[in-house]
């Protein structure tokens, strides 16, 4: 069975992972990521490569990466935590030095692509993926695939403008990320108790709400809300099987029934609205990065087998 090494790069750590055709994760590590010097970043990934080489005979390395990854020609756009990774070629770079055949694409893509596969959207073919983080991003999979878009930016669900208001000459606009996002639900918070942001984070607001806190039961209602209003937006816009969410907010308990809630309440207002958006946690959670990145990696080199779903078992 061959094997791969695959590669998810954060912008605190690189999470690597030596994984076979099947996805099976055979051993798992992480390094600090660096920031600045790409030789640096270079020599750290390539220890990883020859120190899994020395146990596992290698077909490919597979890379999920934040920014604006061109997978065709290997290169990363945009802007990330880290400026180092934007611009070289990292097909020619990994390749070069490994003799080992690279793709990489986005990191969000790579999670909703390791849902597809194996986890909560398995079996389906069209599904929107939201990781709801600092900032809110996403991925939507059409027909099996990843739809990129026109410019690299399909998914970029943040940037939906949720609150427009134009009055005495002055136009005021809210993204979703500016609403939704965990960071809108700690500046929400701070706001409604009149403390600094820095005094609290996500889980602090949580605990003060199951304390019995008021102002921090209402930041988090408006937090749902507005998570709830972009999902009922997506599946009005693009009408996929499945929303899943990601981000490390998903692994709360009520985290999706909260979500439900807020949409039923919606939807109890919208006459015309007949179609209930299917809302679910993303079920691999750290782990999709990288087994979205090995999914994409089989795509790309035609090792998928017939269809374009291989076999999960």
């Amino acid at each position: 069975m061959r094997c791969y090494i695959v590669f998810d790069i954060g912008g605190t750590y690189v999470k690597h992972a030596v994984m076979n055709e099947r996805g099976d994760f055979l051993e798992k590590g992480r390094y600090r990521s660096e920031r600045h010097d790409f030789q640096r970043f270079r020599d750290d990934l390539l220890r990883v490569v020859r120190h899994a080489q020395a146990s596992y005979e290698l077909s490919g390395i597979a890379i999920s990466s934040a920014g604006s990854v061109d997978s065709d020609i290997g290169v990363i756009g945009g802007s990330s935590a880290l400026p180092c990774i934007h611009g070289p070629n990292f097909k020619d770079v990994f390749g070069g030095a490994t003799g080992l055949p690279v793709e990489l694409e986005n990191d969000a893509n790579c999670a909703a692509l390791g849902e597809l596969w194996k986890g909560a959207g398995r079996g389906c073919r069209d599904i929107a993926f939201v990781i709801v983080g600092t900032g809110i991003g996403g991925a939507i999979v059409k027909d099996g695939r990843i739809h990129k878009g026109a410019h690299l930016h399909g998914g970029e669900f943040g940037y939906m403008l949720m609150d427009v208001r134009y009055a005495n000459g002055t136009l005021e606009c809210k993204t979703w990320s500016e609403l939704a996002a965990t960071s809108a639900l700690v500046r929400m918070a701070a706001e409604e108790k009149g403390m600094q942001e820095s005094e609290l984070d996500g889980e602090k607001v949580f605990a003060l709400a199951e304390g019995g806190d008021e102002a921090a039961q209402k930041a988090i209602d408006r937090f749902y809300f507005s998570l709830a209003q972009g999902i009922f937006n997506l599946q009005y816009a693009y009408d996929p099987e499945k929303i899943i969410v990601g981000g490390g907010i998903s692994s709360r308990p009520d985290f999706i029934s909260e979500i439900n809630k807020r949409l039923s309440a919606l939807l109890s207002v919208v006459s015309i609205a007949k179609v209930r958006p299917v809302v679910e946690a993303c079920r691999f959670k750290n782990d999709a990065n990288l087994l979205g990145a090995l999914y994409h990696y089989l795509e790309r080199r035609g090792e998928l087998g017939a269809g374009p779903f291989p076999p999960a078992d």
